[in-house]
């Protein structure tokens, strides 16, 4: 393990020696926070027992240039107006639904108001939609749908979103009409709001395009 104080920030990533408190001195144990990094280096077998590997770690922190790109990368892809709506972001994104929708359930307990409801029901029908229980799916974008007629223009983007979102779990669900009945509103929708070289409209028509592909009606699909 290699430490070099010149490139890292004491007060970001603090550590101690804790030889003269540990149990086992000749260790030169040291006591890292739970936040630190370590950058991997090389990985090899030890001389004397093949079944062991030594791993050589050098620590580093937010001014690592790498470091500050991933964490950028994640934040882009992690946004949210908390960290608690980012913590559950990144769980779904991790595949970890039953933490996620138990931390949105107590956020939705929570909400102070209706755009919160909104955004945290949309979230509990997207980690349906992933763990393949679309019904329940359908019920929380319609949930989130419901609150964002109220509260949104009706020709907001999000709204075409959300219509969006529901066709396309109806169209996994194989009921290709109700899935053609929300893309269209959709589309609609998109068509008011959004300039006629918008990539959301080209998914809109594909969209469409691909429940008639599914319903055997070729020539609507073209």
């Amino acid at each position: 393990m290699k430490i070099d104080p010149s490139k890292i920030s004491t007060s970001i990533t603090p550590f101690a020696m804790i030889d003269e408190h540990s149990a086992i001195p000749q260790e030169q144990e040291i006591l890292f926070t739970m936040h630190t990094i370590f950058r991997v280096g090389e990985i090899k077998q030890t001389a004397d027992n093949s079944r062991l590997w030594e791993v050589q770690l050098t620590i580093t922190d937010e001014s690592d240039p790498q470091l500050a790109g991933l964490t950028d990368r994640i934040k882009e892809e992690v946004q949210g107006t908390s960290g608690w709506y980012r913590m559950g972001k990144l769980m779904l994104k991790v595949g970890h639904f039953d933490q996620a929708e138990e931390l949105y359930n107590e956020l939705l307990e929570n909400a102070s108001d209706d755009s919160d409801r909104a955004l945290i029901y949309h979230q509990l029908g997207w980690s349906k939609k992933n763990q393949g229980e679309y019904q329940q799916a359908v019920t929380f974008y319609e949930k989130s749908l419901e609150i964002c007629k109220e509260i949104l223009s009706p020709d907001d983007p999000n709204l075409a979103s959300s219509y969006n979102n529901i066709g396309g779990v109806y169209g996994n669900m194989g009921e290709y009409s109700k899935a053609l009945k929300y893309y269209e509103k959709s589309l609609k929708i998109a068509k008011q709001a959004l300039p006629p070289t918008h990539p959301d409209l080209a998914a809109s028509y594909n969209n469409i395009g691909s429940v008639y592909t599914s319903m055997g009606e070729y020539s609507k699909a073209l």
